[in-house]
């Protein structure tokens, strides 16, 4: 995969309304337009990673009670993968996804465009899930 790869993918999806900019030679930050939620794109050989906050609080709101909130099953979230990254105190929550990528034919498009949906569906449902413990 090359950077013309990235120009496509960039392509496709300010052809469905998104704000896009590229933030590095393999990176993209999307914005949904409607609704100002941002994620980032990050394009590694094959496969394209996607990743959005949900959140960043003080380290001591990640409780086993909160964790066990995201890993279970039953959360409703089931497209997308929670991940915490902890820095200076706080730790911020982000919701993942990815897909791998083919030719950059329909179904790689296909693709692309469903994982930025159920991200952007996943995370509004991931912030009302955990806001009584986290926000």
């Amino acid at each position: 995969m090359s950077q013309n790869v990235l120009s496509q993918i960039h392509e496709l999806l300010a052809n469905r309304r998104y704000a896009v900019t590229e933030t590095s030679e393999s990176g993209l930050r999307i914005e949904e337009v409607d609704s100002g939620l941002s994620l980032h794109a990050n394009l590694q050989g094959e496969i394209l990673f996607f990743s959005m906050v949900c959140a960043t609080v003080p380290t001591e709101k990640i409780t086993a009670a909160v964790m066990h909130k995201m890993l279970d099953a039953g959360s409703g979230i089931s497209t997308s993968h929670f991940q915490l990254n902890n820095g200076n105190g706080h730790t911020t929550v982000t919701l993942n996804n990815f897909c791998k990528l083919q030719e950059m034919g329909p179904d790689d498009e296909d693709d692309i465009l469903s994982c930025v949906s159920f991200l952007l569906t996943d995370v509004l449902h991931a912030r009302d899930l955990l806001a009584s413990d986290l926000l």
